[in-house]
């Protein structure tokens, strides 16, 4: 039985139905219930729900054999794990953005407001530029609105937030999606169906 970590929510129910086209079907998993855990014994799958920046998490700790995770949530916490392939899906990007028409000036230290913490001082450090991180976990774009921040890290998917908040995109840092991930003593011991369900999957994408 192989375990699948879904990410709850749209991106997960565009995911499974690329598992249940690659012939992984478990129809319970749609269902409109309270139910977190579905199996299909015929199939030899069991498919669970949880918050997407625990997927990496179940996945490392071997909870998960195998599961999909957003390439931000890879480059942020850069969990233990191996990154099998690119699902083409829940695109977006992770960018730069600050107030129309602000004069950001390059000598002094550069107030970033984020949640991705790591990615923001990996980018920053990557131009040797000085930055001051403030954490924040919702609401960013208001912080260069009330002068908390000069700029905010963030994923953007339309730029529609952004643009209603005066804010628009400086710099793209990197582009995201969904990525198939699997715990790496299950994928040692799994190879052949791991691999399987991988080459049925791949010509969906």
């Amino acid at each position: 039985m192989i375990n699948i970590a879904l990410p709850k929510g749209r991106l997960g129910e565009k995911i499974y139905q690329l598992f249940e086209e690659a012939g992984y079907e478990c129809p319970a998993v749609l269902e409109n219930s309270r139910k977190l855990i579905f199996e299909n014994e015929e199939k030899q799958v069991r498919y669970f729900w949880v918050k997407p920046s625990d997927v990496a998490i179940y996945v490392e700790r071997g909870a998960a054999d195998i599961g999909i995770a957003g390439k931000d949530i890879l480059l942020e916490y850069k969990p233990d794990v191996y990154e099998l392939l690119d699902l083409k899906r829940g695109i977006c990007r992770m960018a730069v953005a600050a107030p129309k028409d602000k004069i950001i000036d390059p000598r002094k230290t550069l107030k970033v407001a984020t949640k991705f913490v790591n990615i923001a001082n990996d980018y920053y450090s990557s131009l040797g530029r000085d930055i001051d991180i403030i954490h924040l976990n919702g609401s960013i774009e208001i912080a260069p609105i009330l002068n908390l921040s000069d700029v905010i890290v963030d994923i953007v998917e339309t730029g529609k937030t952004l643009k209603e908040n005066n804010l628009e995109v400086i710099d793209t840092i990197v582009n995201i999606s969904a990525r198939l991930i699997a715990n790496k003593s299950s994928y040692k011991f799994n190879t052949e169906c791991i691999e399987e369900m991988i080459s049925k999957i791949k010509p969906l994408i």
